[in-house]
């Protein structure tokens, strides 16, 4: 049975995540439901990260087995035919190894998170980055994000709800720079627990605001204590950039 690995993108403001649940719609379901309407057949569709409600993906990976051994590029072409008008695109479908899997055989994941950093309201940004009207210094936040870099007990920055057997990750990386009124914090680490990068995201504001130093920020890690988190930020500022294998 022929193994795809497909490459999509998707705004993930209409959707309740990837993962398929019985409040909505997911992006997971509508890619299921593509796959229905050109091969006649449902089979299970697993992603390299189950992002939540509202977050976006520029190279979220899935891998689906087919009856048939399709073309890839009619895969490709027959899968975005049938998920239109819906926000989500197939940008590559290629043939895989059968060992291959989206989310166990990936080697790296890489976020980012977009601040736009004004005083005036976003028009078509809105649900696209997370506004934030007190001036950011970027530089100082980019100096304490290495605070957090390498393998800690991510405890601080893990959601309640968060399934991961253990709190401990390594984090490759975590800079923030800035473009203009727009500020770019980028992470990447093998996995992430969930909520870490927004969670994360949400303390480092506090020291572009400059209410939390550097050392709050090491702090707070190492404090192992949800309640030293900062706010989390918004949903709709992260996307799932891009998964290495």
């Amino acid at each position: 049975m022929p193994r795809y690995k497909l490459t999509l993108e998707y705004d993930g403001t209409p959707f309740v995540g990837w993962q398929r649940q019985e409040n909505g719609p997911s992006v997971a379901g509508a890619l299921a439901e593509a796959i229905e309407c050109f091969a006649g057949e449902r089979p299970d569709v697993t992603g390299a990260g189950r992002t939540d409600a509202g977050v976006h993906a520029l190279g979220q990976v899935a891998h689906v087995d087919l009856e048939k051994d399709w073309d890839t590029d009619t895969v490709r072409d027959a899968l975005n035919a049938h998920l239109r008008p819906r926000p989500i695109a197939v940008i590559a479908a290629e043939r895989a190894a059968g060992d291959f899997h989206a989310r166990f055989s990936a080697t790296a994941r890489h976020y980012r998170y977009r601040i736009v950093n004004r005083r005036a309201d976003l028009a078509l940004e809105r649900e696209r980055a997370w506004r934030i009207a007190k001036p950011l210094d970027a530089k100082t936040m980019h100096a304490a994000a290495q605070k957090l870099v390498g393998h800690h007990d991510f405890t601080t920055f893990r959601s309640a709800e968060c399934q991961a057997k253990s709190p401990e990750k390594t984090l490759d990386r975590l800079a923030v720079a800035r473009a203009g009124e727009e500020i770019r914090i980028d992470a990447s680490a093998r996995s992430f627990l969930h909520h870490q990068v927004r969670s994360m995201v949400g303390s480092l504001a506090l020291v572009g605001e400059g209410r939390w130093s550097a050392d709050d920020l090491a702090q707070a890690l190492a404090a192992k204590d949800r309640a030293a988190c900062g706010p989390v930020a918004p949903a709709h500022g992260l996307y799932l950039v891009r998964v290495d294998y």
